[in-house]
């Protein structure tokens, strides 16, 4: 484990000093690499830095209870206590920024939210999850550009994709794809009844040209008019996209912008990660075993999550999290369920190296 540490040491070094030579910026890809892999090597090596500055601290104020003057033993006494209490943490920490990473978690994400059964209530349960994405995102840093939907009749959305860009994104949101449920009473309802309604979300990787390369051989894209609001230039113009992609038959349409040129790219966007997202299910189904053991399979047939109004409360059912702050959750406040949800995966692969190691 020491051996490990100090390789990562000098490596993050070596790639510091790096960071420092101009013509790293001539070649932007090898810098966003280079910076990558510098941000993910420093919280380990600077936590094993202090580890080993503990270590010599400690050894100093041992050192200090030889001493005959006894303030001096006791505020060595005093100061052994506190850095035992950090080396405990800090080992905690670094068992944790060892585990295995996810290579995907740095990436953005295609999020998409589609209601399902509930018929207009879940057109409009669509539209509060996609809000709760967003103010979500905004309070992270993180970029939201919308990429395409559908509304209903009443201001929901049948469909709604966005794209999701800052740090770590796919990190903190990849648990949230499955079937969310609401329960409540709509505006529609005259008596009072409480309703189910339910809308799946899918998280996927946005996938980058270097990963995945789709020939236009096998695509077919079509042009057309576009319907609904939007002024007459997005109706008297063939702006609106279909994208096929003959192999699996993927479908993708894009009508929200003006022009056709930008329409073609959203959809192209999102064309790449649900192929991404195709290529990935397959590899995950080879350990569905090991995902549903820690919180599910990801599939999106999987109830994950119920938003109960009538008693403001967040069920999330695969770790059996119950939370009655519904309001602030909807607002925004999505790390409350997403916290915890890591911190149960993170102890579920620690008790998975400790039974290895024994």
């Amino acid at each position: 484990m020491k051996e490990k540490l100090e390789s990562l040491c000098r490596r993050f070094d070596e790639q510091t000093a790096r960071m420092s030579d101009p013509s790293i910026y001539d070649d932007m890809v090898a810098y966003k690499k280079l910076t990558k892999e510098v941000a993910q090597l420093e919280p380990i090596v600077k936590t094993w830095r202090r580890l080993e500055a503990i270590s010599d601290e400690q050894a100093e104020a041992q050192m200090m209870l030889d001493e005959s003057d006894e303030e001096l033993k006791e505020l060595a006494k005093e100061e052994l206590k506190a850095l035992s209490s950090e080396q405990e943490e800090l080992e905690a920490d670094l068992q944790i920024l060892l585990l295995p990473r996810d290579p995907d978690d740095d990436k953005d994400v295609i999020l998409e939210i589609r209601a399902g059964a509930g018929g207009e209530e879940a057109a409009l349960f669509a539209a509060d999850l996609y809000r709760m994405y967003a103010r979500f995102a905004e309070k992270q840093k993180w970029r939201v550009e919308l990429l395409s939907y559908s509304e209903s009749d009443n201001g929901g959305y049948k469909e709604v994709i966005a794209n999701l860009c800052g740090d770590q994104v796919y990190s903190v949101l990849k648990y949230e794809g499955g079937v969310h449920r609401v329960q409540r009473v709509p505006a529609t309802e005259s008596q009072g009844r409480i309703h189910t309604s339910t809308c799946t979300v899918a998280v996927m990787v946005e996938a980058e040209d270097v990963e995945l390369n789709v020939p236009d051989t096998e695509l077919r894209i079509d042009t057309y008019r576009a319907s609904g609001a939007g002024g007459q230039h997005v109706n008297r113009t063939e702006s609106a996209i279909r994208i096929t992609h003959l192999p699996t038959n993927t479908v993708v349409t894009c009508q929200d912008e003006k022009s056709q040129h930008k329409n073609k790219a959203k959809a192209m966007k999102v064309l790449k990660a649900r192929l991404l997202d195709l290529a990935q299910a397959a590899q995950h189904a080879e350990r569905t075993d090991e995902r549903r053991a820690m919180v599910g399979t990801g599939d999106r047939s999987e109830r994950i999550r119920t938003y109960n109004y009538p008693q403001g409360r967040v069920t999330d059912h695969r770790i059996g999290l119950t939370l009655y702050k519904l309001s602030d959750i909807i607002d925004g406040a999505l790390d409350a369920v997403t916290d915890p949800l890591r911190a149960h995966v993170q102890a579920t692969l620690l008790e998975e190296q400790k039974r290895e190691t024994i």
